[in-house]
């Protein structure tokens, strides 16, 4: 997909987050222009801060945030006791929708509220098992889904949000809202941990039995920022913590800018016991393309793969961002890596308007390994997430991927250990 002018990498081949536009603010000031900042310094110089300004997030020696009008950020520009920068914008690229081949009556059946698969080709394939009519398992695991909201009402997702919160509204968290009015939230959540509706005619996910923590990051018109979704990632970590519970994050977003803020709520998170799977991105197949957090040490960052055979294997996808080839044969992760691979492309899932949609994209493919981690996870109560981490890397090993650009026996730089499945 092709980069837009004030974007970064496009983590979508059909529906993009963008973190982190290089030009959201090249125009000139204006006087009633607003800025969101992060401003560090010593402990004293931004408690002098926070008394003049009303802060967003406090991140500690990372430093705090707030929204401030053109005046307030002439001044603390002049301020040598700090250091100001705005904050990283995220963007959401509109979706580009594949048409349905299901129709009854001339009318589409995503449409009319029915999938055209209840068991669409990847949870099959996750689960190794083209016959396969429902799913299970997830069990007392969280899954935090980092999105644009989600429809937490639809059919195939109800009484499955254990959490529902907002972090960009003007409060930076509110409790008991996670609207999506644009679909990829609800999508990436429906993969996840779809449960086939109380009449069972609906979409499965690869894990039903799991919780859904529905975290909005993004505004409805697709764009936040870079500070939210740092709070978000730590709101998980500390709400993990509170309630004792092992706790996936789903990040189906990125770009190819490295985000101080959100590399540091990754560690943090990681540290606090919770699995972290993100999206690789979509500006493949060139070599070191992978985005971010997905290229961070402490994250796992997922591939997408097509239902095309190739060499004995499925195919990753030309548009699925590829890592680092100097690493290739090391199973070892390092940053900039692809760690493993799942299916992405032509993937249908639940839609914001309670219907289905089949899009494309790592932000597709991140979803099926979130869902299996929570699987596995139910099923060995007694892991950690690092234990976690290494038996999904085991399982990868197991279905080496050898088809598409980079793709090669054992660890590579397009597929990564290979790709992880229900056994």
């Amino acid at each position: 997909m092709k980069k837009k002018a004030l974007g970064a990498a496009l983590l979508s081949m059909t529906m993009g987050l963008s973190v982190f536009a290089a030009g959201a603010f090249a125009k000139g000031p204006e006087a009633n222009e607003s800025y969101r900042v992060i401003i560090q310094g010593p402990a004293a110089e931004r408690a002098n801060v926070k008394a003049q300004i009303k802060e967003r997030w406090d991140f500690g020696k990372d430093g705090l945030t707030a929204e401030v009008n053109e005046k307030q950020y002439q001044a603390l520009l002049k301020n040598k006791n700090i250091k100001i920068e705005k904050v990283s914008e995220v963007t959401l690229d509109t979706a580009r929708t594949e048409a349905s081949s299901s129709k009854k009556d001339g009318v589409s059946l995503e449409a009319a509220g029915y999938p055209s698969d209840q068991t669409p080709w990847g949870i099959e394939s996750i689960y190794n098992n083209s016959s396969i009519s429902s799913t299970s398992g997830g069990s007392g695991i969280k899954v935090a889904v980092l999105d644009t909201g989600v429809y937490t009402n639809h059919i195939d997702l109800q009484g499955s949000a254990e959490q529902c919160k907002d972090f960009t509204q003007s409060t930076p968290l509110v409790n008991g809202s996670c609207t999506d009015r644009q679909g990829h939230g609800t999508h990436v959540a429906g993969t996840v941990l779809a449960h086939g509706g109380y009449d069972g005619l609906g979409i499965y996910g690869v894990a039903p039995q799991a919780k859904l923590w529905a975290y909005k990051v993004l505004g409805d018109n697709g764009s936040g920022y870079s500070d939210d979704i740092a709070g978000a990632i730590r709101h998980v970590a500390d709400e993990a913590v509170r309630t004792g519970s092992k706790v996936v994050i789903n990040m189906s977003l990125g770009s190819s800018g490295k985000d101080s803020l959100i590399a540091s709520a990754v560690d943090y998170a990681y540290s606090k016991g919770v699995l972290i799977v993100a999206a690789a991105g979509n500006s493949g197949y060139s070599a070191n393309t992978i985005g971010y957090p997905g290229a961070l040490v402490n994250a796992i960052a997922v591939a997408a793969l097509e239902n095309v055979q190739q060499n004995g294997t499925y195919r990753v996808a030309n548009f699925s961002s590829r890592g680092n080839p100097n690493t290739d044969g090391d199973y070892y992760i390092q940053e900039r890596d692809i760690e493993v691979s799942a299916p992405g492309a032509s993937i249908e899932s639940t839609w914001y308007n309670g219907g289905y949609n089949t899009i494309s994209g790592t932000s597709m493919a991140t979803p099926h390994v979130a869902g299996l981690a929570a699987k596995v996870w139910s099923a060995n109560p007694g892991m950690s997430h690092t234990q976690l981490r290494t038996e999904l890397r085991n399982r990868a090993k197991l279905y080496d991927i050898k088809g598409g650009y980079g793709a090669a026996t054992g660890d590579d730089y397009a597929s990564g250990f290979g790709y992880p499945r229900v056994r």
